[in-house]
């Protein structure tokens, strides 16, 4: 777990930053949202970022009068930024608006017994989704050929590595085969996104078990 949290750690700092793509930009936006703790570290983090920014060698600009024309004559959309918190309708407020509706709207496919997928975004790069596991629903053993990242909005699901409730997020990679389960007591939901497929794996009658949901 501890090496999740280092990950993790990484990821944030990729965020604020600005470094993140979208989908990856609005999952860490959302964990901020259910983890005030960690918002606070990213302020802290975006303070430091000010500051070395402010304390650095101006550049010089090529093109300087016309470069600020552009920008002045633009007309770029207003962004209002909500209040960070876990509103009522189940959603941070920032993945509500990537999805563009609520979990009551979802509509989900299932893909093997007592496993449900909404694709949200898919792409040759990445995958974007939500998932639903009912209570006890295990997922197939499986590794990874890239980076997965997977943050629990709803109910709790467990690895080798420990616990994963709401508001928190597994970072995953390479390194890592595992086999989460959700927890037995509610159905467990969470906002997954791959960067790469993922590789079954694993002695084969419990795969098949797995694939089975029983």
């Amino acid at each position: 777990m501890l090496l999740n949290l280092e990950r993790l750690d990484l990821l944030l700092a990729h965020y604020v930053a600005g470094a993140l793509p979208r989908p990856a930009d609005v999952l860490v936006g959302s964990y901020l949202e259910m983890q005030p703790a960690a918002a606070r570290l990213a302020d802290v983090l975006e303070e430091f970022a000010g500051r070395a920014l402010a304390d650095s060698e101006p550049l010089a600009m090529s093109h300087r009068d016309q470069s600020l024309k552009e920008i002045f004559t633009s007309r770029l959309p207003v962004v209002e930024r909500e209040k960070p918190g876990h509103p009522q309708s189940g959603l941070p407020i920032l993945l509500r608006s990537y999805l563009g509706g609520d979990l009551a709207e979802i509509p989900w496919k299932t893909r093997l017994p007592g496993f449900r997928q909404h694709v949200i975004e898919k792409s040759k790069d990445v995958e974007a989704s939500l998932l639903w596991l009912r209570p006890g629903r295990a997922l197939p053993h499986h590794g990874h050929k890239g980076l997965e990242l997977t943050l629990v909005i709803e109910g709790e699901f467990n690895d080798h590595r420990g616990r994963f409730a709401a508001g928190d997020v597994s970072v995953a990679d390479e390194t890592l085969d595992h086999r989460p389960v959700a927890a037995s007591h509610a159905p467990c939901i969470c906002f997954s996104i791959l960067f790469a497929p993922i590789s079954l794996s694993g002695p084969i009658p419990r795969l098949v078990g797995d694939i089975l949901g029983i």
